[in-house]
């Protein structure tokens, strides 16, 4: 498995950057590096050791360059992927579309009772943030709270391995990224430790920072935190 691979980050795009060579035959992910849905696609492609196949194209996205709306990605977000000459973009269905259209090992499960907690999870990735989110511009935390015994008990549903499928998957994707925001800025500001009392996503935190596709995409936990608290005015 060639997930390992050391790549040389390229810098990002800004406006005053040429774009690249657009609908060349070269599949492309444009990504930023803060952008946690853009991140998500950037572990499933590490993971499955496409590194050699598919070209990281970091957008700033302070300064956005004009041509990635005109001529790449009409909505002007991240993640999206340029591939057989169409772009497609949303996270969620980029992992699955790389995990139905490239090779490399395989992030989703064959047993059908996995299948259908893994379409659970994913669907409620977007409840998951809101529900931690909204605790970041109140006093209360009781709606963070409930979402990470949700993440706790779903960690419990498989004894097969750490991870919610038992083995490293999509779903862990799906939530990394923002737990990684998460955890270091509930911390800091709120003074709550989500991994107390919820054993099981301690060790799963644990795991996920051991996987080398997942690694090289972490970014410094006091960006994160900075970058919420001016967000959020705190």
């Amino acid at each position: 498995m060639s997930s390992g691979v050391k790549e040389v980050l390229p810098p990002s795009l800004d406006s005053s950057s040429d774009p690249p060579a657009i609908f060349d035959g070269t599949t492309k992910l444009y990504i930023s590096y803060h952008c946690p849905y853009a991140q998500r696609v950037w572990i499933a492609r590490n993971h499955k050791g496409l590194q050699d196949r598919i070209k990281l194209i970091p957008i700033d996205l302070q300064n956005r360059p004009a041509w990635y709306k005109e001529k790449v990605y009409p909505t002007n977000k991240v993640p999206s992927l340029e591939h057989n000459n169409k772009v497609k973009g949303e996270s969620l269905d980029l992992i699955k579309y790389l995990e139905d259209n490239f090779e490399g090992p395989s992030l989703f499960p064959d047993d059908p009772a996995k299948k259908e907690f893994a379409e659970e999870l994913l669907s409620y990735t977007d409840s998951f943030n809101g529900a931690v989110l909204s605790s970041f511009k109140g006093d209360s935390l009781s709606d963070a709270g409930a979402a990470f015994d949700y993440i706790e008990n779903a960690l419990r549903k498989f004894a097969d391995g750490p991870f919610f499928l038992g083995t490293f998957s999509l779903v862990d994707i799906a939530y990394i990224p923002f737990i990684e925001r998460y955890q270091p800025f509930l911390l800091d500001v709120k003074k709550y430790d989500i991994t107390e009392g919820r054993p099981k996503l301690a060790i799963w935190i644990q795991e996920i920072n051991n996987i080398e596709a997942y690694k090289v995409t972490k970014r410094d936990p006091k960006e994160h935190v900075d970058s919420y608290k001016k967000r959020f005015s705190v």
